[in-house]
């Protein structure tokens, strides 16, 4: 039994907010801008979200300018990349307005989570997921056994 419908669009954009906010400014983002872009994709699916258009995107990548499709879902809005159809089907908004904010939202980030696995009827990642990171390996590189010495050598026998 599912109750994704049960929970307001209200509270879903409130919880999608508080997910990008922290996605800007995280480590590791990717599993954050992945169940933001598996909700917006789900509300849109289910017809609670709306395609605005097209906006230039203020981050262009390898200095080509290139556009992300505006979602408008409650009273927020959010970019996120548009699809081939996307770009056939909707308008060309031009650039984006530096003027406009979404509504300030006090929400935590484990709640804003809790929300969105629930609607997508997921299960949070174990710890141990959520903290694998590749260990640097080079050929080229050498640890360095700086201050793993012990200084000055406790069994001198210099004398």
């Amino acid at each position: 039994m599912h109750d994704r419908h049960n929970i307001p669009v209200d509270d879903l954009a409130k919880a999608i907010f508080t997910v990008n906010r922290h996605a800007k400014t995280a480590p590791q983002p990717q599993h954050l801008y992945t169940i933001k872009k598996e909700a917006i994709n789900q509300l849109l699916q289910e017809q609670r979200a709306e395609k605005v258009g097209l906006h230039f995107s203020n981050n262009p990548k390898l200095s080509n300018q290139h556009s992300t499709l505006l979602v408008k879902i409650g009273n927020y809005f959010f970019h996120m990349p548009p699809t081939r159809n996307d770009f056939q089907e909707l308008d060309h908004l031009g650039h984006l307005d530096e003027n406009y904010r979404n509504p300030q939202t006090k929400m935590s980030l484990s709640h804003a989570k809790k929300i969105i696995y629930r609607y997508l009827d997921w299960s949070p990642p174990s710890q141990r997921e959520q903290t694998k990171t590749k260990s640097y390996t080079s050929r080229y590189f050498t640890p360095s056994s700086l201050g793993k010495m012990k200084w000055p050598p406790a069994n001198s026998s210099r004398y």
